[in-house]
């Protein structure tokens, strides 16, 4: 490779990694709007009408979902190298996101079976679109710039959830100035977060190129995709350390997606923060993410994969520790921005590595892996919490603390990771 293209791929430009990015930029409105901040505190307040169940109900839809990604990511991403398909599977997610989430504005008072019907749907297609545009990055950066360029796509996806939560609060504020009940305002955010996703993720199929060649077209592709998978299973020793990895991420990454999917229902339920209270909150946490995530990603491509991600998972320990202890809203809200940082640093930082350590011919199998680990940890950790919830009579406090142990396991579980010998693991002849 010429030394004079910085930190990409030599035949990669700069607008294809733009192009590249604008899809965290694009998908980042959903998981703010949708997951975060609005539609999660909506369906337990307003669709379950806050029964004891409420939260439960709203993470096993969340669960679900997860679950349909994690039989389907490995897969998918098999399917996805072997056919050359990144591109074509990614436009599919993207529209199948898109109309579902714009159907949740149809979600209303008492229709909790719809809510969490739609929900699934919508998580799932996000879901799969993650793991696919993830699996774009290994071939846009060198393997020792993956953090920084990595987080350049974060950093650009929070503020992306700042535009679409920005607006939303726009239209929450005048429709509340009017007197106007949260299930007539709130449907009208899903639409917005849908317009936004459509519209800024057009940069991505404009720019974003194709480079993988069909392995093997056709019919007999989805066959030869599932036998992948299996070589790939059998295969586990000789990745060892990507495979404790994914074991370690789906421990901290489980303590992570419970603080994404309930971070506005513990605000309002344990702190007393209003919709438009929790909202504001929330901005102010995405520019926090979006500045963990820009600046550990220089971090890590100097300080390493493994010492960035335990300088983050002793952040979200402290993090957790003092929203379980908060008994004022600036209390919270200082944790609130400490988890802004570690999650943007966190999120960056795991995609990056699970880069470093794939083969070249075989990024959205193993991005697929990726998949399946963080979704798995998005039904550990949220159902953790809900069941938490729900056992101690509506103790949320409990329920972070709890969740947060999730934390401490994965930064054990990240001692052992020799990450120069899953990388000569990747870089081998098969």
């Amino acid at each position: 490779m010429s030394a004079d293209n910085g930190p990409l791929v030599d035949d990669v430009r700069p607008r294809e990694v733009f192009g590249w990015a604008m899809y965290d930029f694009a998908n980042s409105g959903y998981t703010t709007v949708v997951i975060t901040a609005i539609f999660n505190a909506y369906f337990v307040s307003v669709v379950a009408g806050n029964t004891l169940w409420a939260t439960f109900a709203w993470t096993a839809a969340l669960a679900i979902s997860y679950a349909l990604i994690v039989a389907s990511a490995p897969v998918v991403g098999a399917l996805a190298d072997l056919r050359g398909a990144k591109k074509k599977m990614l436009a599919f997610s993207t529209v199948g996101c898109v109309v579902t989430t714009a159907a949740l504005a149809l979600v209303g008072p008492g229709e909790v079976a719809l809510g969490m019907v739609l929900v699934a749907l919508s998580n799932f297609f996000f879901g799969t679109g993650e793991n696919l545009i993830a699996a774009f990055l290994p071939g846009l950066a060198r393997g020792e710039a993956l953090g920084k360029v990595s987080g350049w796509g974060w950093s650009l996806g929070y503020l992306g959830g700042l535009l679409a939560l920005g607006l939303s609060l726009a239209y929450v504020s005048h429709a509340q100035s009017a007197g106007e009940a949260a299930s007539a305002f709130v449907p009208v955010t899903m639409l917005i977060t849908a317009g936004l996703f459509a519209f800024a993720s057009m940069p991505t199929f404009a720019l974003l190129k194709e480079r993988a060649l069909p392995q093997m077209p056709g019919p007999g592709a989805l066959r030869g995709a599932y036998a992948r998978v299996a070589r790939t299973a059998r295969q586990a020793s000789r990745f060892q350390d990507l495979r404790r990895f994914l074991v370690c991420l789906v421990f901290y990454q489980a303590g992570v997606q419970a603080v994404i999917a309930l971070a506005a229902v513990y605000a309002e339920q344990a702190m007393g923060f209003s919709t438009r209270d929790s909202i504001i909150l929330i901005l102010a946490v995405n520019v926090s993410a979006a500045a963990g995530a820009f600046g550990f990603g220089y971090v890590q491509d100097r300080l390493g994969h493994v010492r960035t991600i335990a300088v983050t998972l002793v952040l979200w320990i402290i993090t957790v520790a003092i929203a379980a202890l908060a008994q004022d809203r600036g209390t919270f809200w200082l944790a609130g921005n400490l988890a802004g940082v570690a999650l943007g640093a966190s999120q960056s930082a795991g995609r990056a590595l699970v880069g470093f350590l794939s083969p070249a011919d075989r990024h959205a199998e193993f991005f697929g892996l990726w998949g399946l680990a963080v979704k798995l940890s998005a039904i550990l950790g949220p159902i953790t919490y809900g069941a938490a919830t729900w056992l101690s009579l509506g103790n949320h406090r409990l329920a972070i603390a709890v969740t947060g142990s999730y934390f401490v396991i994965g930064l054990a579980l990240l001692a052992g990771i020799d990450v120069e010998r899953g990388r000569r693991a990747a870089l081998a002849p098969p």
